[in-house]
């Protein structure tokens, strides 16, 4: 519909749909996942941290008494997963990655550490995923750590070394922008708690 003067009508249910859709474009991944972490926490959902990463500081400068700042640093090992936390009573343990690809997900974007560690804590009864964005396409998916190791066995066989955004669409759980929380993955976890037999 337009207005006399030949502008669209916009109404306010239209522009609050707008707003969840397209709100987060240009935020990364990292903080819009810490974003909805502080809600779930803010709210006694659940308690996840971006876990810090490990540097060994070799050079400071000290331009004032009351700053410092770090010219040279080196990390001191590899780092694992990005997130963990407690959710539903359970140890949850998750990686975030961005890709710009429109039809796949590099595998390239894990390290072997990383996939050991995953498989250790699922080992153990932690509930273990990776959330993947496809940056181009504001399109996000929560994929549970089995998926995501069948897959990365694949390409130790000499497979595929990506994961097709189809096989991502079939296996795992798309995740829409919200409001509050921005982005609710939670949901998806808890579809994988109520399905896992630990």
């Amino acid at each position: 519909m337009k207005y006399p003067n030949g502008k669209q009508f916009t109404s306010a249910l239209e522009k609050k749909k707008s707003t969840i859709n397209h709100g987060s474009r240009g935020m990364s991944l990292e903080n819009e996942i810490n974003q909805s972490n502080q809600y779930y926490l803010s709210r006694g959902i659940a308690v996840v941290h971006k876990k810090p990463t490990p540097i060994q500081i070799v050079n400071v400068d000290y331009p004032k008494r009351s700053a410092a700042i770090i010219k040279e640093a080196y990390f001191k090992k590899a780092s694992t997963t990005d997130y963990n936390g407690i959710y539903l009573g359970r140890y949850i343990d998750f990686d975030a990655k961005e890709t710009k690809q429109l039809n796949s997900f590099p595998l390239n974007n894990f390290h072997q550490h990383q996939i050991k560690h995953m498989q250790q804590c699922y080992d153990l009864g932690g509930i273990c995923f990776t959330i993947i964005k496809f940056t181009k396409t504001d399109e996000v998916y929560v994929l549970n750590f089995p998926d995501l190791f069948k897959y990365w066995k694949r390409k130790e066989e000499n497979g595929k070394k990506s994961i097709s955004k189809s096989e991502i669409e079939h296996n795992g759980y798309k995740i829409k922008y919200n409001l509050n929380p921005l982005i609710p993955y939670l949901e998806a976890v808890k579809t994988i708690i109520d399905h896992t037999n630990i």
